[in-house]
């Protein structure tokens, strides 16, 4: 599914954003010199790094070609299946033809 390198990166990414957090957090509690401007950058930095992120792995799925979480379609392809589609012993498709006549059931109740 995900290599030992995209791990690393997503749990590194989410150590820094706690620390980020973190850091907001004390600047906000504690008044020391210069921490307006902390707190004013930690705030920006909260808001502008997982924006940053997002884009950037949203470019590097259009310049390699490859599908990436940042798709603006990435939730729709389960969405979109029917269960027509679904392969007699594919247990997936099963499981959404269940889903899908439960949701029927309960809209027509």
């Amino acid at each position: 599914m995900y290599t030992k390198k995209q791990r690393i990166a997503a749990m590194i990414g989410i150590i820094f954003l706690v620390l980020l957090y973190l850091a907001t957090f004390i600047c906000a509690i504690f008044n020391f010199d210069g921490s307006g401007k902390m707190f004013r950058a930690c705030l920006f930095a909260t808001i502008a790094v997982p924006i940053l992120l997002w884009v950037y792995i949203w470019l590097f799925g259009k310049i390699t070609g490859k599908k990436t979480i940042a798709d603006f379609d990435a939730g729709t392809e389960a969405e979109n299946l029917k269960p027509s589609d679904a392969t007699p012993g594919d247990t997936k498709g099963d499981a959404q033809s269940v889903t899908i006549s439960k949701r029927n059931r309960r809209k027509s109740e």
